[in-house]
Formats: C-alpha cells, structure tokens, sequence
C-alpha cells in the first residue's frame, strides 16, 4: 500500500485535484468554486449500500443545492462502470445522480484523502487492494475542509445527518452561534462563547442564560 499524506484535519485546505467524473473532467478547487461542498467516498459500484445511498444524495441534491452546496461522489471503478451503475440506481431508487461521481480506480484520490480502510482486512478488491470507506468531507467556500466523517463499509450514512451538519456550520457562520445536541432549523441555539456582555444582550436581546457558559436564544425565521 502506498505512503499515506499527510493526516487531513478540520482546518485543513481541501487538497486540489484533476480527475474524470461522470460528468467530464474536474479540477476540485474549480468546481468548488464559491459554494460549500459535499464529497463522499464509495468502496465499489454495484454494491447494495452504496446504491441506496447513492438514490438517496440524489434525491436530496435540490436540498443541498438551495444551500449552495454542490454534490461529488466517489468510487474505485471506472467511467463506464460508473455510468451503467447510475442507471441500476435510477431503476432502484427511482432517482437519478446528476451531480459527477469521480473515477478513481486507482485509488489515487482515495490515497490523498485517506478513505482506505485500514482496519476491515476483507473490505479489498480482488486483488487484495483495499476499498475505500464512506467518508464524507464537508468543504467551504474557502476551500477549508469544515467536517470528516468516516462510516464503516457496512454502514450506510445519513444524509439528513450531512445536511444538518451543513444548516449548523453554515447557520453559525453568519450567526456567531453554536448548535445544541440534535438541533434542527428553527431549534434554539447557543451564543458562542467569544460573544461576551453587552455584545451578546445587543445580538441577541432575547438571550437566555442557563449557566454563565451555556446562553440559549431563538433566532429570526428567516435566518
């Protein structure tokens, strides 16, 4: 297995990339341009998981796209493999992928953001090469990698997870506030802890305060 880079962490720069996808060659910063991103790793096409998974991103891209947030899957397979799979997934879920699912069927991709999987030793083609898992990186504007989560192959994700995560970044972004424990849209959030004294009452005049540290308020519906 080749050397790995070096570790991706919340903070890092998204590192930039060349690559075929099924709807024509991408440069990653490119296509990112002044959106967020969604970039989630598949292990192989024609897989059970992945093809529910996949129905569903696609279900979900109009979703994503009213938050400014452009879609780019990725799997160990070729174009042609790729575009045959896109039609099983139609006939499946009934939805059809419209956003550009990466060919990386060596790995090249999946080596620069370390979607190997390391700790299923059966999780590998039939060359005993391993599959990548089912990560997820959240990518904003800036290019700024926000969140990494990593699901086992055996576990499908949840998007209405992903695209809460990105209601909260992009919610404290523009906010100056955290989320609490499962909140939705339209839930009360936290004031951030840099948002002291009179700064907070004039932001946010209906705070309140449960603990010096943990302040709650609601916020306009039309945040």
């Amino acid at each position: 297995m080749a050397d790995r880079p070096a570790p991706l962490r919340l903070g890092s720069v998204a590192p930039n990339f060349q690559a075929d996808t099924t709807n024509g060659p991408i440069d990653l910063h490119e296509y990112i341009g002044d959106n967020w991103l969604v970039f989630f790793s598949h292990p192989e096409d024609y897989t059970p998981v992945c093809t529910t998974e996949l129905g569903e991103f696609a279900r979900l891209e109009p979703e994503f796209t009213k938050r400014g947030v452009k879609l780019l899957g990725l799997s160990a397979n070729t174009l042609g493999s790729h575009e045959g799979w896109i039609k099983d997934i139609k006939d499946v879920t009934g939805s059809q992928v419209g956003f550009p699912i990466v060919a990386d069927k060596e790995r090249k991709i999946a080596y620069l953001y370390d979607m190997i999987d390391y700790q299923d030793t059966t999780n590998v083609d039939e060359k005993g090469i391993a599959f990548t898992i089912r990560s997820v990186f959240i990518v904003d504007p800036k290019k700024v990698i926000r969140t990494i989560l990593s699901y086992p192959a055996s576990t499908g994700r949840n998007s209405a997870e992903v695209l809460r995560i990105v209601d909260s970044l992009q919610t404290g972004d523009k906010h100056k506030i955290t989320t609490p424990v499962n909140w939705v849209p339209g839930d009360d959030v936290i004031v951030h802890p840099s948002v002291k004294g009179e700064q907070a009452t004039q932001l946010f005049p209906n705070l309140r305060a449960v603990k010096p540290y943990l302040r709650f308020t609601a916020l306009a519906k039309d945040a």
